[in-house]
């Protein structure tokens, strides 16, 4: 081949790359984007955000999180669920602080729930650190990795904990109006952000090897649910389902309810467990694959 030549698919990439580069130099100068018939398809945004383009976008929050995992071997994944607004203990401690030189006794109150809370982001803290040290030990393939939600709170603290052993970890990041930037221990190569829920939840269990569901409320009850719903309906394979923290999920769902009322079989009570420590958490998973 002529030295001067490049193989057609470097050409076919710099082609690639320029269109984008038309559109970002055209961002750059202020320019509002207008439609453009001349345009190439795949790099205009007008087109690709119409409601007739909806399915192109489900295949594209399918498959960019799905490869970029797969090229850096994530493969089987530990999946931390829990409420973004459980803040780190020095962070409920300071909000203490500041309520008390308040007077404001309604700050007051919801300074001490959040002190009382904290105790949940440090354990899965240990929890996610109990993993991470599993794995430093194993052979790529047989190694598992935190998977969270990638914002605040509980899910910051598993990426943490991952991050403080020197582990990877990802972020399943979502787009929200009062946006939700992603926590600074997720590994920055595995912080995805998606538009779409269901691609969202979609990716949480195709890797999942374990779900630990800690305290938390609409988004973390969803996340579950859906968990529960598809291995019980063996849409999903059996998987170590645990809720951590007996008596905030016992006080906020009564299980033996469904039970009681014909709506879920006894035997579906086993689909999960109940844990109070990081590590009964981590025996769960353990016990499940004789690890």
């Amino acid at each position: 081949m002529n030295p001067i030549e490049k193989p057609t698919e470097n050409l076919t990439e710099r082609r690639l790359a320029d269109a984008w580069a038309e559109l970002q130099s055209h961002a750059d100068q202020g320019n509002p984007l207008e439609a453009d018939a001349y345009r190439l398809a795949f790099s205009d945004p007008e087109f690709l955000l119409r409601r007739e383009t909806r399915g192109i976008r489900f295949q594209l929050e399918m498959l960019k999180p799905d490869l970029d995992q797969a090229e850096q071997g994530i493969e089987s994944t530990v999946v931390v669920f829990g409420s973004a607004r459980f803040p780190a203990p020095e962070d409920a401690k300071n909000s203490l602080y500041e309520a008390q030189a308040s007077g404001d006794a309604n700050a007051l109150a919801i300074a001490h729930r959040l002190v009382r809370n904290a105790h949940y982001y440090d354990q899965a803290r240990l929890f996610a650190r109990l993993v991470a040290e599993y794995s430093m030990h194993r052979r790529p393939e047989e190694r598992l990795f935190i998977v969270t939600g990638g914002g605040p709170g509980i899910m910051e603290a598993a990426n943490r904990g991952a991050h403080e052993m020197g582990a990877p970890s990802v972020g399943l990041n979502i787009a929200l109006p009062h946006e939700q930037k992603h926590n600074p221990y997720v590994t920055p190569n595995l912080s995805f952000k998606f538009h779409y829920f269901a691609l969202r939840k979609m990716h949480f269990m195709m890797r999942a090897k374990a779900l630990v569901a800690f305290p938390g409320g609409f988004g973390t009850l969803d996340e579950l649910f859906e968990v529960i719903t598809l291995v019980q309906t063996r849409k999903a394979k059996p998987v170590p389902i645990v809720l951590y923290g007996t008596e905030y999920w016992k006080r906020l769902i009564n299980m033996d309810v469904l039970v009681e009322e014909g709506a879920i079989s006894a035997d579906d009570l086993k689909l999960f467990q109940y844990v109070d420590e990081p590590e009964a958490a981590w025996a769960v998973i353990k016990d499940f694959y004789g690890l």
